[in-house]
């Protein structure tokens, strides 16, 4: 009885915490596509490329969003690509990291499928900066339907909100983190409500769900029923999230909010704002807010504003980690990091993306000024990104998953007649406003890449000409120097190289610390790595140590933390008597061909001149660091 009674409190402690989870991750993953009904269904009757709102058109669009939500949301993310996790993380660079790991990927085929990831990870800055400002823009146009008074301020309203969002940042969403969960829920149970006081107005609307009814669509309605695919599509934006936040809350939460809350709440609604149109095709101006009573309205749109700050929120604290995982693996230079809770270090501040995304986001709502019109620019990020990612799945499935190629290839390619077909859909709004998600990846796209070539570059002639730390070790039995007391720690990019720094330190200072580690850092393409294989440490001799670090993308490098642990190995490394070395280049032209395009090398340099002091990246104490500049020919 005893051990029965045991393993009840542990079934139940786990389905609490399963439970708390859930709410959670109701917030911070489905925000995104939660507030996809504000605009969804009213483009694809009011927007660009809109089709008259009749019975079979209405049956036809209703169709297109259930199975674009049955086969993009539940089967390929749900389902397919949720179980490519590396080490419990997902997203794009998750995949990349999983492809960067694989031993059958060589030459040119690897680096083509990491430039496709490089790329779709970039596209996310371009939704990152989009989904505020339309989300946000939507919600309160529902004051327009209110009143007409307020037309005139419901871009200053809206501009007011954001800023508040980005300005708010810095305090981080520890506290009101909390509150996300409740609320969305409160949200999705509005919609499903809603959504069953819409098809009550004609029940047969649910009739739609059959198949045939997207099929005759396309039959009756030709090109023009295929350019409704780009409104349709927004139905799915911010899918992906729930495979980008695997990491954090786990597969099963996921899955649970999906089934029982989300995915119902979302059809309900759908259902509902189309048997609205059914019975009033006039309301396709504004469907969401002109399927709730009149009395309502006020609370409704203080309620979506609430919402569509939290998918915000989740937008934003996704572009902060997405910044983190590509400095971790290379791709950007170092920025500087604000850790907003003592307790989940996944919450982290990120200054300079922060700012960059206010500005762009506010400029949007200002050059766009409706939601209708960033709907044009809304998708093709998104689309492009969902692409690249069966792509990226499809490599993962064959190489790390030990599946067959005709099985993953069957499975690729039915995800990939939906995820094209959405795509080239999309790609007719580039002119309407979809080239912002392109430039802006673009300009990240460019950014990454000269950074991690250049880095590659610059460690290449570093290692020219360098000493091992063998010889190093050899020459000092040779010709000892004046040794003084303390420990130095010189940082290093190559661990089967003495670093500059320290070469430099001798040279200038005569001198050398009784106890030095050369310390090297590397970034692994895995989310986090096992405590046993965080470091190596090799005593060369002559009180010469080294210590090689590993870091999973996800995670943070603290040195003086790091040097604690290394206690356990006899290597006792006390704080104030301990000097921390660390070498600044500074890049010269020499006129010669780098191997980088002259435009890039100049990038590459002021990249480098910008970049955050590696004392604060790596959690120096700022009174015992000793810094030594460098020229080095580029």
């Amino acid at each position: 009885m005893v051990a029965e009674a045991t393993t009840y409190h542990h079934a139940a402690r786990g389905r609490g915490r399963v439970f708390a989870l859930s709410l959670l991750a109701l917030g911070i993953v489905y925000g995104d596509i939660g507030t996809s009904p504000l605009y969804a269904l009213r483009e694809c009757f009011h927007g660009a490329h809109a089709i008259a709102p009749t019975v079979a058109n209405i049956y036809g669009v209703l169709s297109l969003i259930f199975w674009t939500l049955v086969t993009v949301v539940t089967v390929k993310y749900q389902l397919y690509v949720i179980r490519f996790d590396n080490r419990g993380e997902g997203g794009i660079l998750a995949l990349l990291g999983l492809i960067g790991t694989s031993l059958r990927r060589r030459g040119r085929l690897k680096l083509t499928l990491v430039i496709l990831g490089v790329f779709g990870a970039a596209l996310l800055y371009g939704d990152g900066m989009i989904t505020p400002a339309i989300s946000v823009l939507s919600a309160v146009e529902g004051l327009e339907v209110a009143t007409p008074f307020f037309t005139p301020y419901v871009i200053p309203i809206t501009i007011a909100i954001l800023f508040l969002l980005f300005f708010v940042q810095r305090q981080g969403t520890a506290r009101v983190g909390t509150v996300f969960g409740p609320v969305t829920l409160v949200w999705f149970s509005t919609l499903a409500v809603l959504g069953i006081r819409g098809i009550l107005m004609h029940p047969s609307v649910i009739l739609s769900l059959n198949p045939l009814h997207a099929v005759s669509f396309f039959v009756r309605n030709g090109s023009h029923g295929f350019l409704v695919l780009g409104a349709v599509f927004l139905v799915a934006t911010g899918g992906e999230a729930l495979y980008a936040d695997l990491g954090h809350f786990g597969k099963k939460p996921i899955q649970i909010d999906w089934f029982c809350i989300v995915a119902p709440a979302l059809m309900l609604q759908y259902l509902g704002q189309g048997a609205l149109l059914i019975e009033r095709p006039e309301a396709a101006v504004n469907p969401f807010y002109m399927l709730a009573p009149r009395w309502s309205l006020y609370p409704l749109v203080v309620l979506a504003a609430c919402a569509t700050i939290i998918a915000s929120q989740a937008i934003i604290s996704g572009a902060f980690s997405l910044t983190r995982q590509a400095i971790q693996l290379g791709y950007l230079p170092r920025m500087e990091i604000v850790h907003t809770s003592r307790e989940e270090i996944g919450q982290i501040y990120i200054p300079t993306v922060n700012w960059a995304l206010m500005v762009a986001t506010i400029a949007l709502v200002i050059g766009f000024k409706s939601s209708s019109n960033l709907a044009g620019a809304y998708g093709v990020a998104v689309s492009t990104t969902m692409v690249i990612t069966t792509v990226l799945a499809y490599v993962v499935a064959r190489d790390l998953r030990g599946w067959s190629r005709w099985a993953a290839l069957l499975v690729s390619a039915a995800f990939l007649v939906a995820d094209v077909a959405f795509l080239v859909a999309n790609y007719f709004k580039i002119f309407a406003g979809g080239w912002f998600p392109l430039l802006v990846a673009a300009i990240v796209f460019v950014a990454m890449t000269t950074w991690r070539q250049g880095r590659d570059i610059l460690t290449e002639k570093l290692r020219e000409g360098s000493l091992s730390p063998e010889m190093f070790v050899q020459s000092l039995r040779l010709r000892t120097p004046i040794r003084v007391p303390g420990t130095a720690v010189f940082m290093h990019r190559n661990p089967a190289a003495v670093p500059s720094s320290l070469l430099h330190a001798l040279k200038h200072f005569k001198s050398l610390h009784e106890r030095v580690i050369l310390l090297s850092i590397a970034s692994e393409e895995v989310s986090h790595v096992a405590p046993a294989e965080r470091y190596t440490l090799r005593e060369l001799g002559e009180g010469i140590h080294s210590l090689e670090a590993h870091y999973g993308y996800m995670e943070d490098v603290d040195v003086p933390a790091l040097l604690e642990r290394a206690a356990e190995r006899g290597i006792v490394v006390p704080p104030m008597e301990t000097t921390y070395f660390l070498g600044r280049e500074t890049l010269v032209s020499s006129g010669r061909r780098s191997g980088m395009m002259h435009w890039r090398e100049k990038l590459f340099a002021s990249m480098m001149r910008n970049a955050a002091g590696a004392a604060r990246f790596f959690h120096l104490p700022p009174n015992r660091v000793v810094e030594l500049g460098a020229q080095i020919e580029f």
